[in-house]
This record gives C-alpha cells, sequence and structure tokens, in this order.
C-alpha cells in the first residue's frame, strides 16, 4: 500500500553526491554564522535518542526533537522544483547564510531558552553537505551501529509514520548500502566535521565515548551527561521505554538470534563487506 520503490532513495543519494561535491563545498559563499545547532543524524532505531538525552542533560542545551524545518528552510531555499532531482540541484544553487538563517530563525519558535540546540532529525544525514556549508559552527554527530542490528530494529519496528524503506528486508538492504555510500562521502568531503559515534562503544564504554561527544560539541564536561535515564522529558519515539534505564548490553547482539530470518539481508553483509565495512 505504501506503493514504495527503493530505486527512487537510491537514485536520490547518488544524485546528492554528484551535486554537493568538493567545487560546490569550496564556492566562496559563505554560511550563516551561528554557534548554537547541534544536529544528531543517522539511521533510525541507531541510538540517536540516548545521544539526544545524554547532552540535554547538560545544563547548556536543549532540545527541539524530531522536526522537519531544515527540510522546509531547503525547500525555501531551492524555490519551486518539480522531481526530486531538480530539488537536489536547485538546493546546490542555493545562498548558504540565507538558508542558515531561515533554519536558526525557525526553531527559535520551539520557545528554547538555552545556548545550544539539539535537533535529532534521523534523516538530516542527507543534508549534512547543506548544514556544514549554511552553518558553519553547527556540530554534527552521526549515530550508528552495526549494519545487521541496524537493519533489524529498524524492520522490527512500526514506525508511526516515514521510512518507508524499513518494510521489506530486501528494500533495508539496498538502502542501507546506498546511506553508507552517502556517509562515506561526507566523511571525505567534510573531514573532521562531524562525529561517528557508534551505538556499540557507547554500550562498552559510555563514559568514555560521551566524553568524546561533549568534547565535540564544544561543552564542557557534566557528570549528569551520564544519567540521561534520569530526564523526565516525555518521548514519543519507539526507544521511549528503553531511554528510561541506564546503559544495557541486551540488543547489541540480538540480531544474531534471527539470522535465518535474517537471510534477506546476506547480500547487505557481502556488499558491505567487499567494500570494507565490517559485519562481524
Amino acid at each position: 500500500m505504501l506503493s514504495y520503490r527503493v530505486e527512487s532513495d537510491e537514485k536520490a543519494m547518488d544524485s546528492i553526491i554528484r551535486s554537493f561535491n568538493r567545487a560546490w563545498y569550496e564556492s566562496p559563499a559563505a554560511g550563516h554564522d551561528i554557534r548554537g545547532p547541534i544536529f544528531i543524524v543517522g539511521l533510525p532505531r541507531s541510538g540517536i535518542t540516548i545521544i539526544e538525552r545524554t547532552l540535554i542533560q547538560h545544563e547548556d542545551v536543549a532540545t527541539v526533537g524530531e522536526v522537519n524545518d531544515f527540510a522546509l528552510a531547503v525547500a525555501r531555499a531551492a524555490g519551486p522544483a518539480g522531481e526530486r532531482e531538480e530539488l537536489i540541484r536547485a538546493a546546490a544553487r542555493a545562498d548558504p547564510a540565507a538558508l542558515g538563517a531561515s533554519y536558526w530563525n525557525a526553531i527559535q519558535g520551539y520557545g528554547h531558552t538555552r545556548r545550544y540546540v539539539v535537533d535529532r532529525t534521523p534523516l538530516n544525514y542527507l543534508n549534512l553537505g547543506l548544514i556544514a556549508k549554511a552553518l558553519p559552527q553547527a556540530r554534527i554527530v552521526h549515530v550508528r551501529r552495526h549494519p545487521m542490528a541496524s537493519c533489524y530494529a529498524m524492520y522490527k519496528t512500526l514506525f508511526h509514520a516515514g521510512y518507508p524503506f524499513s518494510y521489506d528486508l530486501e528494500d533495508l538492504g539496498r538502502y542501507y548500502v546506498a546511506y553508507a555510500r552517502l556517509m562515506q562521502h561526507w566523511r571525505t568531503l567534510l573531514p573532521g566535521r562531524f562525529l561517528d559515534l557508534d551505538y556499540e562503544a557507547l554500550v562498552a564504554d559510555q563514559e568514555g565515548a560521551t566524553r568524546r561527544l561533549i568534547a565535540h560539541c564544544g561543552l564542557e564536561w557534566q557528570s549528569a551527561c551520564l544519567r540521561f535515564h534520569e530526564n523526565p522529558a516525555p518521548t514519543a519515539v519507539a526507544s521511549a521505554a528503553q531511554v528510561r534505564r541506564p546503559i544495557y548490553r541486551e540488543s547489541v547482539d540480538l540480531w544474531r538470534n534471527y539470522r535465518q530470518e535474517l537471510a534477506p539481508l546476506a547480500p547487505l553483509a557481502r556488499l558491505l563487506a567487499h567494500n570494507g565495512v565490517a559485519v562481524e
């Protein structure tokens, strides 16, 4: 009933790689020089909520949650566009400073009063080039998880809305490969501009991973950030129950119990291994 075709997302990500290249990034156009936004990006069910709750335990950090304000700012900056690829090309021609200001002004309406503001919209990973160019002082955290664990966690979750690629294992495998390819493009284009934070590393060494996170965001260390589960703020995401608990290991390797059922993801594992991404 979704009428979803993974080919459309694969094509869009290839178009993003072509449009947001080094020549584009090194153009002299400056962005909106504001220090405040912290973007947490990645695939859903990768640990984004834990990272958000960790950051907002800090006295200088608030959150606007999962919002579409940056995507809307891109659409406004790009102007009228027909197909998705036309929008991508138009966005590459947009004025970075105007885009950054448009986004920052939009999220002021949420009423936050702290110095830094978290935007935890997962699919903003598609916009990392624009975020880096339009908001040169923004901090960006990319949360990632073992490929098989990530796909398993998405597949077993009935999302309230969005993520149509998550309802079929073959679609999931192909989407993950395209996502991994795009993230590698961003690493090459934006070296050091964002932090790759592995969910497994957080589970294995919470304090070490949290200290790297806090330092990357330009914040002073506060031990309260280790007690994310004590934050009383409500949440409506799929991990609402988990974020009320301290860090635990049970879900790290849960996917291994379903190797037979996850067999359609085997091509994903082979393709990732061929491209240097370990799945074991």
